[in-house]
């Protein structure tokens, strides 16, 4: 179901004294505590956690850092050669719900391809048991075409619960591209994990679609998340205006560049307005961008009250979005000194929010 409701300013409740270097945060309902858990970050991306409490963490310019439970770090080495450019570098980490049994870990990057083109690329690896480095690596899946430019590799991995793989990939800038079923631009992919396309994909056994995409017409979705019945919801980048929120449906349109609610920067109207049969409706879009990344739908662990509850990072406006609701809407806005461009929101084992902060180049749990 579609919602019109625009992003309102919420109030930010007075600063509390915190102890242990936590930093405070507040929301016109509540306050809490950042706690920096690991400092001295440059341009973090992602995070994930091991069954053991270390928690795993990429920045955009190649390097996985692990900290350990006892609070010691670790680099870990033998990651691959990535194209940093622009938005473009390691970027997002997901740990396998099989991590113990097969140690293996996924990451999505930037991968050269020919002289000066990169595109979004899918890496499995094993992680040494003393978490010193990688081995056995392997890309198994790397967009068809890629492009000179550093805009709109998107790109989060999520873990179905059936063991294969959605990936989200960015329209590299090049809005039309969206909307071709021969490019993997502006889709979200699903592939098993050896990189292949499922046979109950949408577009398997056509000749002229590529077999890997679930979904189409996306602008840059830098978020996803399964909320607690497995559904696939992934947030993207509008241009001005008309950031999204969408619910993954096999096979959609979701229709970058012919519909959207934002307009370009110049000003001018994208395509052909905000709606046309066949094409997705988003279930909830903010006006003015927020620049929406990181996102995390809350299982109720600690706080029932919060299952099913949206939590969205603002690259832009420096704050965690909780939505909830049918139709969603936002309802709560959490933002402190240590909310500065939020790259990155999940739920922890605990049930807590952790999030990355770019600004800060610092991992931080959130506690009330």
């Amino acid at each position: 179901m579609r919602s019109f409701i625009l992003s309102a300013v919420l109030g930010i409740a007075c600063a509390i004294t915190s102890p242990l270097g936590a930093e405070p945060v507040a929301s016109n309902l509540r306050s809490y505590e950042a706690q920096p858990v690991l400092r001295g970050l440059k341009d973090p991306w992602a995070f994930g956690f091991l069954p053991d409490g270390t928690i795993l963490v990429t920045e955009i310019g190649g390097t996985l850092t692990a900290r350990l439970p006892d609070g010691s770090v670790k680099r870990v080495a033998g990651l691959p050669k990535v194209r940093v450019h622009g938005q473009g570098g390691l970027l997002d980490l997901l740990i396998p719900q099989d991590f113990s049994r097969r140690r293996e870990i996924f990451m999505t990057y930037a991968k050269r391809q020919g002289v000066r083109q990169a595109g979004t690329a899918v890496l499995r690896a094993r992680l040494s048991d003393d978490l010193s480095e990688l081995t056995e690596l392997r890309t198994i899946f790397e967009i068809k075409q890629g492009s000179t430019g550093g805009r709109h590799f998107g790109s989060r991995l999520v873990e179905a619960r059936d063991g294969t793989l959605f990936v989200t990939v960015g329209e590299r800038g090049a809005p039309n591209s969206a909307q071709d079923l021969t490019l993997h631009n502006g889709s979200v992919l699903r592939i098993t994990r050896d990189g292949k396309a499922p046979r109950d994909n949408p577009f398997s056994g056509h000749e002229d679609k590529l077999p890997e995409i679930w979904s189409y017409g996306h602008r840059n979705p830098q978020g996803a998340a399964l909320d607690p019945t497995g559904q696939l919801w992934v947030n993207e980048h509008g241009a001005m205006g008309g950031d999204e929120v969408n619910r993954i449906r096999k096979g959609a349109n979701y229709g970058w560049p012919v519909i959207a609610y934002g307009r370009n920067y110049n000003g001018t109207k994208i395509g052909e307005g905000t709606a046309k049969p066949g094409m997705e409706q988003p279930d909830f879009y903010w006006d003015p961008s927020i620049a929406p990344s990181g996102m995390t739908i809350h299982s109720g662990k600690g706080n029932a009250a919060w299952r099913g509850h949206f939590f969205v990072g603002s690259l832009k406006f420096d704050y965690i979005a909780r939505l909830e609701g049918t139709p969603l809407r936002e309802v709560e806005q959490i933002k402190g000194d240590a909310t500065i461009r939020v790259r990155d929101v999940r739920e922890g084992p605990d049930g807590r929010l952790w999030f990355l902060s770019v600004g800060n180049g610092t991992l931080y749990r959130l506690v009330p």
